[in-house]
């Protein structure tokens, strides 16, 4: 049985998670603690008791997400010491599958997430840009759509989320314009919520200082391979992981073909750390074989354990 870990990106978080892991896992409780003291201050605080539209901004849910799946992680591996064959993250998730796999310090993950945040959120005024999920369509016929639809602006493909679900990013007005034409082709088209438009060349600015602020890191090579968004395909190498987290800001998230490289290895089992199950959801749709349970309460974790010692 191989099975591995993932874990998710921004979106997910909500006001309380990881309330009921916090009450059941000493570990869990450290990571919270060790979360506030990497930042200065009481990220715990406002995960905890919000007020929402504060967690939700980028610089705050970012650390926020991230410590919550670290603590899940360790709350886990409280119970369940075998290693998995790979570990992935969703965008922001791809930092917690470092932590998971030794390639860098949580301290040092929580003040970069901190900082990417704050990047992504500065790169581009609130308003410019904008995100859409396409339900229903081939990534072919979306890419040429939104070749179609950028008349000198930026639209792109920036999540492959699964089979029939892709998230297209860009200046607010290129969006709009591949929207209809996407609607017009038969996709149901739905904005998103989002406060920057993630994973497009608008966020250039945003990458260049991430990777200076990455100088400072010291990567160790990974206790096992870490499936990329960048490349959607392992890396192992220490040398590598600053140059993948830099262009992840501005290239596509490959998750589809993420999940099914780690699926074609061997892969049958998926334990989804941190908050929501939407990853659960997305494996599901792009592998009908896989079981995959999600980690985020006790129940959890049960679950989570029942999975991977089913034979």
């Amino acid at each position: 049985m191989t099975f591995a870990f993932v874990f998710p990106g921004q979106g997910a978080q909500k006001v309380g998670m990881g309330k009921e892991l916090l009450e059941c896992s000493p570990a869990a409780q450290r990571t919270f603690e060790e979360a506030d003291e990497a930042l200065g201050e009481p990220l715990s605080k406002l995960i905890a008791e919000g007020p929402a539209e504060t967690l939700t901004m980028t610089a705050n849910t970012q650390p926020a997400i991230l410590t919550m799946s670290v603590a899940a992680h360790r709350a886990f591996s409280e119970r369940f010491s075998e290693s998995p064959a790979f570990v992935a993250g969703h965008s922001l998730g791809e930092y917690s599958a470092l932590v998971a796999a030794g390639a860098m310090s949580f301290s040092d993950a929580v003040r970069i997430t901190r900082a990417r945040g704050t990047f992504m959120q500065q790169a581009v005024p609130v308003g410019v840009g904008a995100m859409a999920a396409i339900i229903g369509l081939e990534p072919d016929d979306i890419e040429k759509a939104c070749i179609e639809a950028a008349q000198g602006e930026v639209v792109s493909p920036a999540n492959f989320n699964s089979p029939g679900q892709i998230v297209i990013s860009g200046h607010a007005t290129a969006v709009k314009r591949a929207g209809d034409l996407l609607t017009a082709s038969g996709a149901k088209v739905i904005p998103l919520q989002v406060s920057a438009p993630f994973h497009s060349a608008l966020m250039a600015k945003a990458a260049q200082s991430l990777f200076a602020r990455l100088e400072d890191v010291r990567f160790a090579s990974p206790a096992m391979p870490v499936v990329t968004n960048v490349e959607a395909a392992p890396n192992s190498d220490a040398s590598r992981i600053r140059e993948l987290l830099t262009a992840q800001v501005t290239e596509p998230v490959r998750w589809t073909d993420s999940v099914n490289w780690m699926v074609a290895q061997g892969v049958t089992r998926f334990v989804e750390l941190g908050p929501g199950n939407v990853l659960a959801g997305l494996i599901k749709k792009t592998s009908a074989n896989a079981k995959v349970a999600s980690v985020n309460a006790p129940t959890g974790l049960d679950k989570a354990l029942e999975l991977l010692k089913e034979q």
